[in-house]
């Protein structure tokens, strides 16, 4: 089976061209001025041909929590995203501690056929953070690093050695950067909105110190440390002096950290409760200019699907997290149409880093002899983000019944259409 994409702008992290993408299984065969015969085309006029992107961070909550999303919808959620790969994270039930756990969860994903999952296991047995898991027995199953996420690894030891555990595997490790002993039973970004609000807040000190610890281990270690869901101005002056050092640390930033404030929720909205919370526009400002300058490595969603009776309650009492995958692209090209990053480095931070991150040889670039995970985007297309495009069995998302621009209007995995947007023709 042959595709030809044709009349697209390819756009990769090093730069942009107009010219027909050939497709031949589930490789790109060919990168051509020419349009040669094909079996199916894809008219791409005034669109961008973009690697298919890979998400480091998402919760899919399969196994034991499949009322929010499981990883049947979580694929579908993905696809419609224009993603194409997904790292879930190990706070399951049970937790993904083990490599029977691990097998399941890429058996599925699979069987479904829409994305590659990537499982990203737990440092410690049953997420306790007392011992670390069979890394290796994990490793040949699958799981591509390892972390705690949601529930930071508190010991120094255990962190040590799950960076020299890993290491030893040609892997890395995620800490959710949280010291606990600060959190006091907080909600929300402790300062200005939580003393308005009368909740009690969280310092971002919680943070920078737990960053300031691993960094500080993965010097000790020379193991690799990958900072999850960076929210801090000063955890990012952290991580560049680390890296000005030498320290093997790469980080993350999400769409919901470098677009809101902690202003949203004077509003109450349980959407906009997230950990780590929204911050201070400062610390947004920050995160952005780290998109631009190259400091952060990746945009990813933490995608984190709650059933609606969970988040429709009062803000104290209704758990973090919010969606994301369906929202990635147009909450990343407001950062381009804003001049904040330019359209290659978008897919830089949306593709070609995670793939050199995760050691994915055949992802992240629209070139011959790569596999055809593309995603194919509209940036001016205007659409209702409404319940009948969300695929999520999940609603918590604050952009809900908003009108968007820009979406991935086909997204192709391993040479298959897997997803088009409804009633749109590319």
């Amino acid at each position: 089976m042959k595709t030809l994409i044709k009349n697209g702008t390819i756009v990769n992290h090093n730069g942009s061209q107009k010219a027909n993408v050939l497709i031949d299984g589930d490789k790109i065969a060919l990168i051509t001025a020419d349009e040669p015969a094909a079996d199916k085309i894809i008219d791409a006029s005034g669109k961008l041909v973009m690697p298919g992107l890979i998400d480091m961070h998402v919760h899919f909550r399969d196994p034991g929590l499949e009322y929010k999303d499981d990883i049947n919808t979580g694929s579908e959620t993905a696809v419609a995203g224009g993603v194409t790969t997904c790292c879930p994270m190990a706070n399951t039930n049970p937790v993904n501690d083990n490599a029977v756990v691990t097998r399941d969860m890429v058996a599925k994903a699979k069987a479904r056929g829409l994305i590659d999952l990537l499982p990203i296991g737990a440092i410690t047995s049953k997420m306790d953070g007392k011992k670390c898991v069979e890394m290796g027995d994990m490793t040949e199953a699958g799981a591509v690093a390892f972390s705690d996420d949601g529930l930071p690894v508190a010991s120094s030891d255990v962190m040590r050695y799950a960076l020299e555990y890993s290491k030893h595997f040609g892997s890395f490790v995620i800490n959710h950067s949280q010291d606990c002993s600060l959190c006091r039973g907080g909600h929300m970004n402790e300062g200005r909105v939580s003393a308005i609000l009368g909740i009690k807040g969280m310092p971002r000190e919680q943070e920078e110190i737990m960053v300031s610890r691993d960094l500080l281990l993965a010097k000790l270690t020379g193991g690799h440390i990958h900072i999850a869901h960076v929210s801090s101005e000063w955890s990012l002056k952290l991580i560049a002096q680390a890296r000005a050092a030498g320290i093997n640390v790469t980080c993350e930033a999400t769409p919901h950290h470098f677009t809101y404030t902690e202003d949203e929720l004077l509003g109450y909205d349980t959407n906009f409760k997230m950990s780590p919370p929204l911050r201070t526009k400062s610390d947004v400002e920050a995160i952005r200019e780290g998109l631009k300058s190259g400091l952060i490595d990746v945009i990813v969603t933490d995608h984190a699907p709650h059933h609606n009776d969970e988040k429709f309650l009062e803000f104290d009492k209704a758990p973090f997290g919010i969606l994301g995958l369906q929202t990635l692209v147009p909450m990343t090209l407001e950062l381009v149409n804003d001049g904040v990053i330019s359209i290659e480095q978008m897919a830089a931070l949306t593709s070609y880093n995670a793939a050199k991150i995760l050691k994915l040889k055949d992802k992240g670039v629209i070139a011959e002899g790569y596999l055809a995970d593309i995603a194919i985007i509209d940036p001016n297309f205007e659409y209702l983000y409404d319940k009948s495009l969300n695929k999520s069995k999940s609603q918590n998302s604050p952009l809900l019944g908003k009108m968007l621009k820009g979406a991935a209007v086909i997204t192709i995995k391993s040479g298959k259409t897997v997803f088009e947007f409804p009633n749109v023709v590319a």
